[in-house]
Parts: structure tokens; C-alpha cells; sequence
């Protein structure tokens, strides 16, 4: 999955039904409201409410950093 790819605006936690943000280089999808990311399998969004991981302050602090790395 790339973040040019259009299913990306179509994807949503299946938590909160908010939009997840993509972290291509570490294949995950990420919500930052919840703290949870969900693995990218060959391709595949894994988006089951089990399948989201949750995400330590210290992890949650680096993939905000990315996400806003990668925005600008």
C-alpha cells in the first residue's frame, strides 16, 4: 500500500470509525486518537478490532513524529 493509493481515503478504524493515517516504511496503519496500529499483510490491511495493537506513549511520540515528517 502506498500513500498515493485511493482505498487509503476509504479506510477507517473499526473502533472509532475515524480515519487511520499510513506509516508505509514500517507497513502499518496507524490511529493516533486510540493509540492503535494495524499491520499491512503483503498488501492487505488487517482492520479486525483484534488485530490493532496497542501502542506505548514512547512508540506513540515516534510515529507522531513520522506522521509529521512525512506530511510536509
Amino acid at each position: 500500500m502506498n500513500p498515493d493509493d485511493p482505498l487509503l481515503a476509504l479506510l477507517a478504524c473499526p473502533l472509532d470509525k475515524g480515519p487511520l493515517s499510513l506509516l508505509a516504511e514500517e507497513e502499518v496503519l496507524y490511529n493516533p486518537r486510540l493509540r492503535l496500529s494495524y499491520p499491512i499483510v503483503d498488501g492487505i490491511p488487517q482492520l479486525l478490532p483484534s488485530s490493532g495493537r496497542k501502542v506505548g506513549a514512547d512508540d506513540h511520540e515516534r510515529l507522531l513524529t513520522r506522521l509529521k515528517a512525512s506530511a510536509t
